[in-house]
């Protein structure tokens, strides 16, 4: 289980993340959303042990992380927002390169990182430059690293980014199938319809705080609204949608 508690990280003294406490559980998918600048990216990155909390604490399976870092991000598969790669390497390397790093042995590497070129459709392109990759193909790429080393604790932000429709239902599939066999899944993302298909327990985040941690269910019982699109509007947007496009189609219509 990931257990996060209370924890609080400022930007020249302005909370970006204040005293945020949630669980995600093994065999369970739990979906994290709150619109942009509500500090999701910072929890996760928090999480991940990229930057560190002003306060509060993180502990994975009842141990703080930072008690031994190295040996918790080995149990880490982590997709961040933006895919930063070396786009100078081709899809092959850069998988061989991750297994280095993640000391796996060589015939095992080989056999996953073939079996994932595979399964992501990118085989045929193994050789070719990440620079010349398509923003999806990148992205299939940060996804088969982050699963390579197999590990414990999956955290996604904005995975489906620069996807299709046939590898967004692959990996709305494969989220699933993870949390099946015991993985602890944390992802973040824009597509609330996915989130809300898949999701065990929703966090939802505004301003830096949390402002609902429950399942679909009782979220939508609590809330006595049908769809999550319907409560993340209620609970995280804080603007007259309708009225905000019918200003824009005016200007652009005067």
């Amino acid at each position: 289980m990931l257990d996060i508690r209370n924890i609080s990280k400022r930007y020249s003294g302005i909370p970006a993340v204040e005293n945020v406490s949630f669980c995600a559980r093994a065999g369970e998918v739990t979906g994290y959303l709150g619109p942009n600048g509500s500090g999701k990216s910072t929890t996760i990155k928090m999480i991940t042990g990229l930057i560190a909390m002003d306060s509060g604490s993180i502990l994975f399976d009842g141990k703080p992380i930072h008690s031994d870092l190295m040996a918790y991000k080995q149990r880490l598969g982590y997709v961040p927002e933006e895919p930063y790669l070396y786009t100078h390497l081709s899809g092959a390397e850069y998988l061989v390169m991750v297994a280095q790093l993640r000391n796996l042995a060589p015939r095992l590497a080989s056999e996953r990182i073939d079996g994932l070129l595979r399964a992501f459709a990118l085989y045929d392109d193994r050789h070719v430059a990440i620079s010349a990759y398509s923003k999806g193909m990148r992205q299939k790429v940060l996804l088969a690293a982050a699963l390579l080393h197999n590990p414990d604790l999956v955290l996604l932000d904005e995975p489906f980014s620069g996807l299709d429709v046939g590898s967004s239902l692959i990996l709305r599939s494969l989220i699933e199938e993870l949390a099946a066999r015991g993985k602890v899944v944390l992802f973040s993302s824009h597509e609330l319809e996915t989130v809300e298909r898949i999701s065990s327990r929703i966090v939802i985040l505004h301003r830096g705080r949390i402002v609902a941690d429950d399942s679909i269910e009782g979220l939508r019982t609590l809330m006595s609204l049908p769809t999550l699109e319907g409560i993340f509007s209620q609970l995280a947007v804080q603007q007259d949608t309708t009225a905000i496009s019918k200003q824009i189609a005016d200007l652009i219509h005067a």
